[in-house]
Formats: structure tokens, C-alpha cells, sequence
């Protein structure tokens, strides 16, 4: 075998140092990364009395990514040859020929044993069951099925994206209470708006691949007017945690500055239909939903 300067090659040719490179972009860290941020938060806000319950904390974020990973993983499995067949994601390990998918699915079942059975047995079995729910319903009902079938797919398969807060309370509470349901309503409304603004940046590529997204079913126009509406909607449901009284000024003060911001550019984007609008809008709406989790942090523990 041959060997390289960098460490030696694999058994199908790639320097290990790729390899490893490889893998680790099959988890798609930067999207788990947000997840877990606000699967931290969740935990956090769940610790009534300030004191950090360590052990539940550090298991259940490890748990929690490992099972994120290997949705994300599975993601690239199904969608791998549509993922050769776009700019933004032909660079990906598979497509590539890094990973052969069998050895990706491999992978992609240690992660989610390895996850779901750390929550199962240092966390508890109602965390590991949600996560495993919210694994399925990711990599199974929405990029099997849902992605390809309906222009409403990340409405509905939005979901399953939503639910890491909701497993970082359970994680530290073992219940499921109305708060942590309104941080999966908060991810829920936002999904829509995050992810038809980067549909209509890559309209043509999903148009070429059939994936049918809003913007090549029903058209830009509509689609713009529908991330305003969502918008709304999301607005609406960031209010939800200060009125129904789990949170304070300073969370409402630091919301109602991020939606303000979130709102212009959606007004904006339905308005002049610039063609940079769009992605400056996906990109906006990343640090939107890490920023209102970081906002809602401070504000409970300001409270305290």
C-alpha cells in the first residue's frame, strides 16, 4: 500500500488524515454544533436553582450528538447521488468517493447505538426515546420521504430539527413540560423561513435535481411572501416564553432587537427581491437562533 507523508493511506486509497477529515464532515459538525448549543440551553434553563447537574449535562450533550451525527450522516447516505449533482454538496465525502456508503452506514449505526444507548442508560429512557424519534424522523420520514414528496417538507419534517431543546430539558427534568415545548415551537416556526430563503439561493440546483422546494413548485414571489408570513408567525412564537411568564425583560428586550432585524430583511426580501437578499437572510437567521437561545440563557440566569 502507499504509504504518504501525512500518515499513511487507507484501505481504499485516501491518506488517513483525509479520511478522518472525511468522517467527521459526514456529521455535519457546524449543523449539529447549533443543535446542541440549543440542547445545552435547554438543559440549562431547566436547572431551577443554578446548581449544573454535571453528570446529566455531560452525558446527555454526547448522547444528544451522537445521535444528530448519525442523522446526519444517514442524511448523506439517502440523498448522496442528488448530492453529486449539486455545487453545494457535491464536495461532500461520498459523492466524492472518500466513504463508500456502506461504510458510512456503518458508521452512521455506531454513532446512533452509541448515542441512544448512553441516554438510555447514564441519562434516562425518556430522553433516549425522544432522540431516537427525532433521529427517525429526520434521516427516515423527512430526507426519505417528506424531501422528495411535498413542497411542505421542512413545514413538516421541520419537527424533528426542533427537537434538541426539548431533549436537553428532559435530560436534566425527565418530563416533558409546557416551557421546553415552546422552545421546539420557537425551532419549528423558525425552520420555514431559515431554510426556503437558502431554497431560493439554490433554486436552480434543486429544480435540476426534482427535489421539489417551495420556490421551484409554487415560485419565488410566493415563496418570498411565505418566509414573511412565517416570519410573522415566528415572531409571534418568540413572544410565547415572556408572556406565559418563564422569562424576563431582558430576554424580551433581546428578542424583540433580534426580530426586528429578522423582520427587515424578510420585508425586504419580499419587497425588492434583490438577488443577495436570500442568502443574507439564511445566513442571518443561523446567528438569529444561536443568539435568541444565548438571550434567553443570560435572561435566566439574570433571574436567579
Amino acid at each position: 500500500m502507499k504509504e504518504t507523508a501525512r500518515g499513511g493511506a487507507s484501505a481504499i486509497g485516501v491518506p488517513l488524515a483525509t479520511l478522518w477529515h472525511d468522517y467527521y464532515a459526514l456529521t455535519k459538525p457546524r449543523v449539529v454544533a447549533v443543535m446542541l448549543l440549543t440542547a445545552v440551553v435547554g438543559m440549562l434553563l431547566a436547572t431551577q436553582d443554578g446548581d449544573i447537574p454535571w453528570h446529566a449535562l455531560c452525558w446527555g450533550t454526547l448522547g444528544i450528538g451522537l445521535a444528530a451525527s448519525s442523522a446526519a450522516a444517514i442524511n448523506q447516505i439517502v440523498d448522496r447521488r442528488l448530492d453529486a449533482l449539486m455545487a453545494r454538496t457535491r464536495q461532500r465525502p461520498i459523492p466524492q468517493g472518500h466513504i463508500p456508503a456502506h461504510h458510512a452506514l456503518l458508521f452512521a449505526a455506531v454513532l446512533g447505538i452509541a448515542g441512544i444507548g448512553i441516554l438510555a442508560i447514564l441519562v434516562n429512557p425518556l430522553t433516549a426515546w425522544l432522540t431516537l424519534g427525532s433521529l427517525l424522523g429526520y434521516a427516515v420520514v423527512y430526507t426519505a420521504f417528506l424531501k422528495r414528496a411535498t413542497p411542505q417538507n421542512i413545514t413538516i419534517g421541520g419537527l424533528a430539527g426542533a427537537a434538541p431543546p426539548l431533549l436537553g430539558w428532559t435530560s436534566i427534568s425527565n418530563q416533558i413540560v409546557p416551557e421546553s415545548l415552546l422552545l421546539v415551537l420557537i425551532i419549528f416556526a423558525w425552520t420555514p423561513p431559515h431554510f426556503w430563503a437558502l431554497a431560493i439561493h439554490k433554486k436552480t440546483e434543486y429544480a435540476k435535481v426534482g427535489i421539489p422546494m417551495l420556490p421551484v413548485t409554487h415560485g419565488e414571489a410566493f415563496t418570498r411572501l411565505h418566509i414573511l408570513l412565517y416570519t410573522l408567525l415566528m415572531v409571534l412564537c418568540t413572544l410565547l416564553p415572556y408572556l406565559y411568564g418563564c422569562s424576563g425583560v431582558v430576554y424580551l428586550v433581546g428578542v424583540l432587537i433580534l426580530n426586528g432585524l429578522f423582520l427587515q430583511k424578510a420585508l425586504w426580501l419580499w419587497l425588492y427581491r434583490r438577488p443577495a437578499d436570500p442568502y443574507g437572510l439564511f445566513r442571518y437567521s443561523i446567528n438569529y437562533i444561536m443568539l435568541l437561545f444565548v438571550v434567553l440563557l443570560l435572561d435566566h440566569y439574570l433571574a436567579l
